[in-house]
Formats: C-alpha cells, structure tokens, sequence
C-alpha cells in the first residue's frame, strides 16, 4: 500500500515489516536555536531514521539579489528555486541530495517531526515537487511513536549506499509573487497565510523587516489544523473548518503562505485530508513579498 498524505503509527509498523523499502526521515528543527534540532534527533529518533536539517538539505545557499531581481550564486547549481528566508533549492540540487542518502524512486518516505509537523510538511511538498507521491507524514509525530511504547534510536544512523534519484513531473505546484500579484484582485485567487494573527494583521513582526499581509489573504494559524491529541484533525473537521474560512470561495485557487514558506505546509496538508485536493504554494511567502517595496501591503 502507497501513503500519500499522512500514516498512523500501526500503519508506519505494518510498512516496516511488510518488506516495501522505505525511509523514514526526522525534520525536527527550532527556527530560534538551528543546531538543536540535530542534537534532539541525535538524543531519540525513530529506528533508521534519516535526519533532513531545514537549512542545510531543504533550503538552498542564499546569493545577493542582482539587478533582475534573480539571485546571484556562484553557480548555478546552487540557483535557488524561490526567494525568502528559506529559499528552496532547485530540482536538480534536490534530488542530488536524495541521491547522496540513499532515497530511491521506489521508496515509501515517511515524515515526521515533534513541532506538529511544521517542518516535515516541507520535505512531504518537496518531494512531491520531485515527482515522487509516495510520501507521507507520521501523524502525531516522534510523540505518537513514543506514545504508543515503541522503541527509540540514539546517535546518528549509518551512512547508505548512494542512489540515482529520478525527478519526475512536479505532483505540486510551487507560484512566485508575480503569479499572485497578476490575480491579486481577482476572486478565483485566495490566498491563505499561516501565520499567528498578530503578524498576519501587521501589529508585530519579529522575523521580517516589513509587518502586515499580502492584500486579500485570509489567515489560518498552521497549528488550528493540530487536534488536542497532536494528530491533525479528522477529514470531516478540517473540511467544515476550510469551508467557513474560504466561504464559497473554489478550493482549487488556494495559495498557501507563511513567513519563509515552511509552516504553510500543514495547512496544505490539512485542506488534501480533507478532500479539498492539492492547492498551490508561494514558497517565497511573506519573507519574499516584503522584500520590495513595489508590492502592496495590508494591515489589519
């Protein structure tokens, strides 16, 4: 059996004994202290897993903006695929990376991370961005597995042959601020910022040099599709949850944001748990729109 979108504890054990080759990868990151989330992964991790470190594999190297706007890096190899404070990298670099670990085109990955999956979400979209749909994330994170009195790995794993990862057709798609500022005020666009609603409406900003929103976003704080339990809520709630925010509004023009394209994950996740489909996503998120001062902003 593929997993597409989340995997249960039960399902994630029934998958290691099944014999289908698979790997596992532990996200844990703190966007205010970037070197713990390797010492938590390297202090208790799920047997075998992979640690994916949101700066060094799942961002590309940042450049200096050059007179286009396009980054410049020392090659291109290295050329970013989105702007922000996480850039992602390329297709290319991606899979190079994949490649390097091990991960092969016939793998079941599995996700997970113990910040209500706030980072594994990004490497669940990248992957699919590489053509690979047999992706998922372990719902409730290392503390369902923990939880349910299962075992946990310590140190780091060891190194795996390399691999030829393939890229395939994007299963996702990934929009620029061009694409959003070209339907701005146009209804079929609707664009959902996760963010807490302190910096959505503009009255802090901790991160970014410009406070507020891009005009006509709605916000929905990524942590709003968590349950008490830590597991994202049932289908049916997240759809009546979706459905009163988007207010008749198509499903099929949502655009997902956030600070640097990251915590938009789980909002996205939520909406296909829902049955809402795959939306879009602005990489480049509020980090990349404040960036010029030629793109409208809202407050409030």
């Amino acid at each position: 059996m593929t997993y597409t979108t989340l995997i249960q504890v039960s399902e994630l054990q029934a998958l290691i004994s099944s014999g289908t080759p698979f790997m596992i990868f532990d996200c844990t990151f703190d966007l205010a202290d970037p070197a713990s989330g390797h010492q938590q992964y390297l202090q208790a991790h799920l047997p075998g897993a992979v640690y994916a470190n949101l700066d060094h594999d799942l961002s590309a190297r940042h450049g200096s903006p050059g007179a286009d706007g396009r980054m410049i890096v020392a090659n291109d190899n290295d050329r970013p695929a989105s702007g922000g404070r996480h850039p992602l990298p390329n297709r290319e670099r991606f899979s190079a990376w994949l490649s390097e670990i091990g991960f092969s085109n016939d793998m079941q990955a599995v996700v997970y991370d113990r910040n209500g999956a706030n980072y594994c979400g990004r490497l669940w979209w990248m992957l699919k961005w590489a053509g690979h749909e047999a992706v998922a994330v372990l719902d409730g994170g290392l503390q369902a597995w923990q939880a349910a009195g299962l075992a946990v790995d310590s140190g780091d794993v060891p190194s795996r042959f390399q691999s030829n990862f393939e890229l395939q057709a994007p299963l996702v798609r990934l929009v620029n601020a061009d694409d959003i500022l070209l339907h701005i005020d146009d209804r079929a666009q609707t664009v959902i910022d996760a963010r807490a609603p302190a910096r959505y409406r503009g009255e802090v900003e901790p991160l970014d040099p410009v406070a507020g929103h891009i005009p006509g976003a709605l916000n929905r704080p990524f942590p709003t599709n968590i349950g008490a339990d830590g597991k994202f809520k049932s289908p049916a709630q997240l759809r009546q949850e979706f459905d009163q925010l988007l207010q008749g509004r198509s499903a099929d023009g949502v655009v997902h944001q956030c600070g640097s394209g990251v915590s938009a994950l789980p909002n996205l996740i939520a909406m296909e748990v829902a049955g809402l489909g795959r939306s879009a996503l602005y990489a480049g998120s509020w980090s990349d729109w404040c960036s010029r001062a030629d793109r409208p902003v809202a407050k409030g």
